[in-house]
């Protein structure tokens, strides 16, 4: 036998033994392939504060209260009123955690005091706390109105020498006060889902 021949052989029987190793693989198992598709809806997201999404109107506290006895819509002994801070999730799938905070609280006259539900604070950073709350993803009403009342009494105290001093307090309020301000800022944050 020739060389030519022998190496024929020995491809022919390396290519069986080759093939019936790849035939027994591929009939060794079951292989199937099921395919699927993943799918997953994002909730949605809406929070305003007074109707607007990135930034509050001003609250202007003479405008909040009608008295026709002051110029220019200034506040002073004897003034009171209200204003809303409303939060709104409409439209929103997740919960939200609605946090309130003032800031640059400046030039406050110190006998005016705000009330919210019945309680009365000395400073509107005093109200944080209490007005800060949860809109639930379930909650069939999804607007929660905020209103905070505010006053500054014509005669504060309960006797004659408080009532006295306090006159004396609110003249050197007004004599050195200006422009009584603050920054409002309201913050809402999705509640964390639970397991």
């Amino acid at each position: 036998m020739t060389n030519k021949k022998k190496v024929l052989i020995v491809l022919a029987i390396l290519a069986v033994i080759l093939l019936a190793f790849i035939g027994g693989q591929a009939y060794a198992k079951y292989v199937s392939e099921v395919r699927g598709e993943g799918i997953a809806e994002v909730a949605t997201w809406s929070f305003k504060v007074n109707g607007q999404e990135e930034q509050v109107e001003s609250i202007n506290l003479a405008s909040t209260c009608n008295n026709e006895t002051l110029v220019d819509n200034k506040i002073a002994p004897g003034t009171s009123g209200s204003f809303n801070i409303i939060v709104d999730a409409t439209g929103s799938e997740v919960g939200i955690n609605y946090n309130i905070t003032f800031t640059e609280e400046e030039n406050k006259p110190q006998n005016l005091k705000f009330e919210y539900n019945d309680i009365e604070y000395n400073s509107i950073k005093d109200l944080e706390d209490d007005l800060s709350g949860t809109i639930n993803a379930n909650d069939e009403n999804k607007i929660k109105t905020l209103n905070v009342k505010w006053k500054w009494d014509y005669e504060t105290g309960s006797n004659p020498e408080e009532i006295s001093s306090n006159d004396l307090i609110d003249t050197e309020d007004a004599k050195t006060i200006q422009n009584y301000t603050f920054d409002v800022i309201v913050t809402g944050t999705q509640v964390e889902p639970q397991a």
